[in-house]
């Protein structure tokens, strides 16, 4: 009997508008912003930030509550990068109107959760793009075209946002490497998270395949928002996307920093090429 199925088509690779060629991690961009990565993941590694901070992970190897290794890792912060003592970092704090000393990782952080297209949305995007070489596709809309307003306007809030800003990347690498510490320790031998995004319209997306009609592969944007909670992403979208994302690719999670960001519910997941469910509600 004849078999009239389609052949399999090939796995689509990360597009060459998705990424630079070279980053500040283990695994070259091209690698592990692939749908392969999605599918088998590795461990992904800052260049040196483990290193540089052992005494950090040595002293959060000795501490059995997740609530006193956040309060652990917080006050490494406010000791490292001066938080409390800004003067000392080398702000004056006289000059100008403009407080960029309070523009650390926290802020960032709810910067992002707040407006995800803002200051803080721009310089989480630029930090994924500068680590891991996955380029942003958009911010306020489409980033295609260099020579764009848009383009522009982006690169205008990536600079006011990282400057004067106390080595505001490095508090980033920093946060990324505590939350995979975490990961490992809480999820082991868990490689992925089922987490779902509520869109509006699949055609904005940078669809690559549809394997079926309720699934497609995707270019996601370098860095966006999952939830856990299925009803909570119908909140943002008529469709919603369900996806098994990498614990590698989770640069926040919620309850990370239970002191600091009380009630957020937001995953923030470093784009690439994703398989994923599509539904309606």
């Amino acid at each position: 009997m004849d078999d009239y199925r389609q052949p399999a088509l090939p796995p689509p690779a990360l597009p060459r508008y998705a990424y630079n060629s070279v980053n500040r991690c283990n695994l070259p961009p091209l690698v592990l912003g692939g749908l392969t990565f999605q599918q088998h993941p590795i461990r992904l590694q800052l260049d040196g930030i483990e290193q540089l901070h052992t005494a950090l992970f040595r002293s959060l190897d000795g501490i059995d509550d997740a609530a006193d290794r956040a309060e652990n890792f917080q006050d490494y912060m406010r000791s490292s990068f001066l938080l409390d003592h800004l003067d000392e970092a080398g702000l004056d704090t006289n000059r100008g109107k403009s407080r960029r000393g309070k523009a650390d990782y926290l802020r960032v952080l709810r910067g992002w959760l707040f407006d995800a297209d803002g200051i803080e949305g721009a310089v989480l995007k630029s930090w994924v793009e500068s680590r891991f070489g996955l380029l942003p596709l958009n911010h306020r809309g489409p980033l295609a075209d260099a020579e764009s307003d848009n383009y522009r306007g982006y690169l205008a809030a990536r600079a006011r946002g990282l400057y004067n800003a106390n080595a505001l990347e490095s508090q980033l690498d920093l946060l990324y490497s505590y939350c995979q510490y975490e990961l490992r320790r809480q999820f082991a031998p868990e490689t992925h998270l089922e987490l779902y995004r509520g869109v509006n319209r699949i055609d904005r997306h940078q669809v690559l395949q549809q394997p079926a009609r309720n699934s497609c592969i995707l270019v996601l944007n370098n860095i966006s928002s999952f939830t856990g909670n299925r009803e909570r992403a119908c909140e943002f979208g008529d469709y919603i996307l369900q996806a098994r994302i990498p614990l590698a690719k989770l640069a926040y999670v919620p309850g990370l920093l239970p002191n600091a960001l009380k009630g957020e519910q937001e995953y923030l997941v470093i784009g690439g090429v994703y398989e994923v469910g599509m539904s309606t509600y």
